[in-house]
């Protein structure tokens, strides 16, 4: 019971992971408007992300352009554009082998062996997905910061933080706690089979018991004869 309770927390974060995963890919808060010094026009909001820019005036009308040519993005972002489509690509695969990995789904049959390494393969990969989700955000926050305290940069380049990267690390936390999930259940199963092969049970010890006691022994034989 606390093995299937764990699946379905397992599977849960990981369908959450692939949500959030997707989400951070296509949200245009990447980069954001730094409103300091001089630069106080707030009626206007500047957004960056992985495949357009956006511009809100005074919250009411916004306007997005997507990029026109790749090599106009920076390098942490051409890079964190490859490693979303693929993290997002890995989630995907990950949740439809937890799926497969169920002990309620029948598509793999029975054997609870095989759902185990399906199980287990489900989670390494979520916890790679998170992982990658992890450097292009991390990365693209580092450019960001050292960006903001250089004194070179113009002011009215200066960026903050997006909300795409404050969601990008909650879903690799999530990505990597759901992938854990599936390990450990794989680490019960494998030591609840171990312990199940161990013990003899009682009846097979009770049918050896009257073996030994029907069959005589070659010494027993002996005095016989």
């Amino acid at each position: 019971m606390a093995i299937h309770a764990l699946e379905i927390a397992g599977l849960f974060l990981g369908g959450v992971g692939m949500v959030g995963t997707v989400a951070v890919t296509v949200m245009p808060q990447w980069r954001v408007s730094a409103f300091i010094e001089n630069n106080i026009v707030v009626f206007e909001n500047f957004w960056e992300g992985l495949w357009m820019n956006c511009v809100r005036q005074a919250n009411i009308r916004m306007q997005c352009k997507i990029y026109d040519s790749l090599l106009a993005l920076s390098p942490d972002l051409q890079a964190a554009r490859g490693l979303m489509c693929a993290a997002s690509v890995m989630s995907f695969l990950a949740f439809m082998m937890a799926i497969l990995g169920m002990k309620c789904t029948r598509c793999t049959g029975d054997n609870e062996k095989v759902k185990a390494h399906i199980l287990l393969t489900a989670g390494i990969i979520f916890i790679i997905t998170g992982m990658v989700v992890l450097i292009p955000v991390s990365w693209v926050a580092n450019a960001i910061i050292r960006d903001f305290y250089n004194p070179i940069v113009n002011v009215a380049q200066k960026r903050e933080l997006g909300e795409a990267l404050y969601l990008g690390w909650t879903t690799a936390l999530v990505l990597i706690v759901g992938g854990a999930l599936f390990c450990c259940i794989f680490c019960c199963n494998e030591k609840s089979s171990s312990y199940r092969y161990s013990i003899p049970s009682h009846r097979t010890t009770q049918r050896s018991y009257h073996m030994e006691k029907k069959s005589p022994s070659v010494y027993s034989r002996s005095q016989y004869v």
